[in-house]
């Protein structure tokens, strides 16, 4: 089954948002630690 257009723009809005929060982390571990969790959140989005 497919997305809506609705659906699949608020996915963006969230990987949006999540990567505007890794990007203004100053740690660089936490930078990281961000990233990995959007990571896995797109692998498991995918395996869905």
């Amino acid at each position: 089954m497919g997305q809506t257009d609705k659906q699949f723009n608020a996915f963006l809005r969230m990987l949006i948002r999540d990567l505007r929060e890794a990007n203004a982390e100053t740690d660089p571990e936490k930078v990281k630690e961000k990233l990995q969790e959007l990571l896995s959140d797109l692998q498991a989005s995918l395996e869905d």
